[in-house]
């Protein structure tokens, strides 16, 4: 550019020669860039792109391999693992920049949103009686004396009509038991439940786009019901906002600011918010939720003849009490049949509790005992029939008196009968055989201590 500057001194009559040498170049410089056909910007070196490997190729493979299973996994964990396992010696840039460009390509493949869609979603609508959504809400300690207390949630899609009843355990049993209760309170079975990824309906995890493997009990409670399980995708909570809304609103209009004394007294409280809710407009399809409930209700699927009941099996060992620990409480077994050591089947429902053996006994039978389920961890669940035969604890009796023993001649065994040793002792006084008299100094000659004539000259 500083050469650029003569151009006008050059188109006067100056010479390339004193013009280099105003801007000390040499004259073909000059002459190069005071050209009319000369390039109308700076040269550039050629690019370096590619003409060196970059540190992370050799590892591109495995980083693709851990993008594929976990899209969302950050690029700090990646450089750590790199480093770790794999001996890598680039610093975080490098993966970072990798990660640029290989995510979306990732994302691409498996079909899931980009980062830049994201935060998007497309609203649907459903036709009567074909969806319902549930989910959990953990509401902490509402009642004194229990633990965390549970919401259970279950909203139909088509009106938005609600459902909540509140437990103190999410485990299998109790979720499913929840879900009879919905059934029967809308009086049918929808034709579709949507669900997140929780473990009592997806068996374990897997990658995006991978077929999702349903827990057995879930797949059998679905088949009973007649309904579809459809299984939320990763990252995708607003496929189940109605239901996701209504667990703030049941939170914001039923529990805030209210003391509980008991479970029933917090699903009183429920109940009677209901009626309240379903008489209101819903502002998404502006109709009175009780009227489109209508609709919805009269469309689900009719509900079975007989309930399906699930119970949560669990293997534990019984304890030399004969107590046997589930979810933190302890319930007995028939000390008269089992032992210290032996392992037992659980299996819980929402109300009860029963333990099995392993193997039936003689009759066929496995059940060794049932109780109530507790309703407070750390509760004993004991039936005292099942001590019998046990040492009570007891002391024996205790006295300041010396103790009187009887003889032992008129002692008798325990059939009522004589003692043999006083018999024996009576028949052996009844022969009176005569006993002879001897000194001790025989008792030495008979052990060869001593002569025989020796003990006479003694005598």
């Amino acid at each position: 550019m500083d050469i650029r500057r003569f151009r006008a001194l050059h188109a006067a009559g100056a010479t390339f020669a004193e013009i280099a040498r105003e801007t000390g170049c040499d004259w073909r410089t000059v002459k190069k860039y005071l050209d009319p056909d000369s390039p109308s910007t700076p040269p550039r070196a050629p690019s370096r792109m590619g003409s060196q490997p970059k540190v992370i190729t050799p590892f591109v493979d495995v980083v693709d391999a851990w993008l594929r299973a976990e899209p969302r996994l950050k690029g700090s964990v990646i450089h750590e693992r790199l480093v770790a396992q794999y001996g890598f010696t680039g610093n975080y840039q490098r993966v970072k920049m990798y990660l640029q460009e290989a995510r979306p390509r990732i994302l691409a493949e498996l079909g899931v949103l980009s980062d830049d869609m994201a935060g998007l979603h497309r609203r649907f609508e459903v036709t009567p009686g074909s969806q319902a959504q549930v989910d959990w809400g953990e509401e902490g300690t509402l009642v004194a004396g229990i633990g965390n207390v549970y919401s259970f949630h279950m909203t139909l899609s088509y009106s938005r009509d609600p459902f909540c009843c509140f437990t103190t355990s999410m485990d299998m049993a109790s979720f499913w038991d929840c879900h009879r209760q919905a059934f029967s309170h809308f009086g049918g079975v929808p034709g579709a439940i949507v669900y997140d990824r929780t473990k009592t309906v997806v068996r374990r995890h897997v990658a995006p786009g991978a077929a999702v493997p349903l827990h057995p009990q879930a797949a059998a409670f679905a088949d009973h019901y007649g309904f579809a399980i459809d299984v939320l995708a990763a990252y995708r909570p607003t496929g189940k906002g109605r239901v996701e809304r209504q667990v703030a609103i049941v939170r914001d209009h039923v529990i805030t600011g209210r003391v509980f004394d008991s479970l029933d007294d917090l699903q009183a409280a429920f109940d009677a918010w209901l009626p309240i809710r379903r008489a209101q407009t819903h502002r998404t399809h502006g109709e009175v939720i009780a009227v489109r409930a209508t609709r919805d209700r009269n469309r689900l699927l009719a509900l079975p003849a007989r309930p399906y009941l699930v119970a949560d099996k669990h293997l534990r060992r019984v304890g030399k009490d004969c107590l046997v620990s589930f979810q933190a409480s302890l319930y007995s077994v028939p000390a008269r049949k089992i032992r210290a050591g032996q392992q037992v089947e659980i299996r819980a429902t929402a109300s009860m509790v029963t333990i099995h053996a392993l193997a039936p006994d003689e009759v066929g039978v496995t059940l060794l005992a049932a109780h109530p389920r507790a309703t407070q961890a750390g509760s004993w669940v004991v039936d005292e029939a099942h001590w019998d035969g046990l040492p009570d604890g007891h002391t024996r009796a205790t006295t300041l008196d010396a103790p009187v023993s009887p003889a032992r001649h008129d002692r008798d065994d325990e059939q009522g009968g004589p003692n043999p040793l006083a018999v024996l002792l009576t028949r052996s006084a009844a022969a009176q055989i005569p006993v002879s008299r001897r000194p001790l100094s025989s008792y030495d000659t008979a052990a060869g201590l001593t002569s025989p004539t020796t003990v006479k000259e003694t005598r």
